[in-house]
């Protein structure tokens, strides 16, 4: 039984490049040598047309090619000449004109052999022109497609610490009220999180991204699919489609779902939160160490359709940030100030007797921020302490204003290069927190309460810039504080604490690349609520990464 072997075109280029260099390279060559040569040429010629056959290679390009072998067929004619004038002058006989003035190399040294490889194979892929749109007649644009993805395998702990309040206190205490279901049955879970995604170049200065995640469709802020064999299927989702301008040197514009725009961590954002809207980034230089960053955005964040039935309005947040970074040899630092204005996403309470509010209630929450109930405004007249339709199942709605000015700095050592120190900094305040609204809504007494509107966390980082090689490592711990109205509860990072405001705690983790984009990483995040219900939660993860 005869096997046919499938044509293989890259084989066959660099036999091509290699035949190639031994023609146009070779010094004089014996006389087996050189019939060896001339069925080197032979077979070099056949793999040419062998490649015109199977529309790897056009044929003006093979005439090119062709042309290159026989002018190293008369290279080598011209040696041969060479030869046999050097003979001549030996026994004094004239010496033929065209071997006169040439030059003879007795030796040629490996590493110039090696650059006369390379330097035809550039050469001789220039000439095919090796790129997958021309070597296989597919469209020019499989060209400006950049894929990227990535999997995580994760194992989850999620330890619950003894004296936390029951669920049902949560649920029942209307200004604390948060969908807090387990909160002392230890848990361990399998996670997985999957992402594909491309990067498209469409013109010089359109660009555009798309990418799917798994996770769940109703929680913007995780990604993690819990892995159990009753789910017959893991959800595969939209998490990035954007289409991004250059509007000049240093201006750009973004819109459609796409990474958060501003410089900062946690402590505000959830990492994997998307962004939905439009903004604008410009960075100009200010010297040769000293560059500046502007962002600016709007984005929606709840739109909802008003009308006489329903008075709610569409939620929104404008959002700015403005800031300067300093690089040198030794030390990288970067400085920022944000300003972050949500709008309409308090609550407000609907008329006696109706709904027409319900709306002002948040889509999403995970926990922290007080609220009210929107429902109360038919039992403010008799007593407020009575007020318990939150806690029993009415609609809760967010007892503050969110107006929130951030100020992120970090600080960079690069002084032991590639073992990078980093030190982050990141504080926010609510200003948008009034205490007499506060009152209003909650009835609660001025004075019987706090503010509760700022937070902080401090981290100190120190390994290689990246984990994405064998070897690489880091280390890192960090605190947080982040009090019960400093934020938003629905954006902010979904494992510390499993989620939410109202916590305060320790961070410490660390990373090692196992191979070229593969490691592994482990994090323990140990928090307390800081003036709400007992509620301590320690979460330990183990993480395989791998990238492409």
């Amino acid at each position: 039984m005869m096997i046919k072997q499938q044509f293989n075109p890259a084989m066959a280029i660099t036999s091509i490049s290699l035949a190639s260099m031994l023609m146009m390279s070779s010094p004089l060559l014996q006389a087996g040598e050189r019939e060896s040569l001339e069925q080197l040429r032979s077979t070099t010629l056949n793999l040419i047309d062998m490649l015109v056959s199977e529309g790897v290679l056009s044929k003006s390009k093979a005439d090119i090619l062709k042309k290159d072998a026989e002018a190293a067929r008369l290279a080598s004619a011209e040696k041969d000449a060479l030869e046999k004038a050097e003979k001549q002058a030996e026994k004094g006989e004239p010496i033929n004109e065209v071997a006169a003035k040439t030059v003879r190399v007795q030796y040629v040294p490996d590493f110039i052999k090696k650059e006369m490889r390379e330097e035809v194979k550039k050469e001789l892929m220039t000439k095919l022109n090796y790129k997958a749109g021309e070597r296989l007649g597919m469209p020019d644009w499989i060209d400006r497609i950049e894929w990227t993805g990535d999997v995580r395998l994760r194992f989850e702990r999620d330890a619950f610490a003894e004296g936390n309040a029951s669920p049902l206190n949560f649920t029942a205490n209307e200004n604390r009220n948060a969908a807090v279901t387990n909160t002392s049955e230890d848990r361990d879970r399998m996670r997985l999180r999957a992402r594909l995604g491309a990067n498209i170049k469409i013109n010089d200065w359109l660009s555009s991204g798309i990418r799917m995640t798994t996770g769940s469709n109703v929680d913007p802020v995780s990604p993690n699919q819990t892995m159990e064999s009753v789910d017959s299927k893991f959800s595969f989702a939209l998490d990035r489609v954007f289409l991004k301008a250059k509007l000049g040197r240093r201006l750009s514009a973004t819109g459609g779902r796409m990474e958060n725009p501003f410089f900062g961590t946690d402590l505000v954002w959830d990492p994997d939160l998307a962004f939905d809207g439009v903004f604008a980034k410009y960075t100009p230089e200010l010297s040769d160490t000293v560059s500046a960053f502007v962002t600016g955005g709007v984005f929606p964040i709840d739109e909802i359709q008003s009308s006489d039935t329903n008075k709610a309005k569409s939620k929104w947040l404008v959002g700015g940030q403005a800031g300067i970074q300093w690089k040198t040899s030794q030390v990288s630092s970067k400085f920022a100030v944000g300003l972050y204005d949500f709008q309409n996403v308090e609550g407000t309470l609907n008329t006696v007797n109706a709904t027409d509010y319900r709306d002002t209630a948040p889509a999403f929450r995970q926990k922290g921020n007080r609220t009210f109930s929107i429902n109360s405004s038919y039992v403010r007249s008799l007593s407020p302490s009575d007020n318990k339709a939150c806690a029993y199942g009415g609609p809760c709605g967010l007892a503050s204003k969110f107006q929130q000015l951030n100020v992120t700095g970090q600080v960079e050592l690069l002084t032991f290069n590639p073992v990078h120190i980093i030190l982050t900094g990141d504080y926010v305040k609510n200003i948008g927190f009034d205490s007499n609204d506060f009152a209003n809504k909650t009835g609660l007494a001025l004075g019987s309460f706090k503010k509760e509107n700022q937070g902080y966390q401090v981290k100190l980082s120190v390994g290689t810039a990246k984990v994405t090689n064998a070897n690489d490592w880091e280390v890192f711990g960090a605190y947080k504080h982040l009090e019960a109205d400093a934020v938003l509860d629905a954006f902010t990072d979904s494992d510390f604490r499993l989620g939410g405001t109202d916590a305060k705690g320790w961070i410490l983790g660390a990373s090692y690349g196992i191979d070229k984009n593969a490691w592994v990483s482990g994090r323990w995040l140990s928090a307390d609520q800081i003036s709400g219900l007992p509620l301590g939660i320690d979460v330990l993860m183990f993480d395989l990464n791998a990238k492409f």
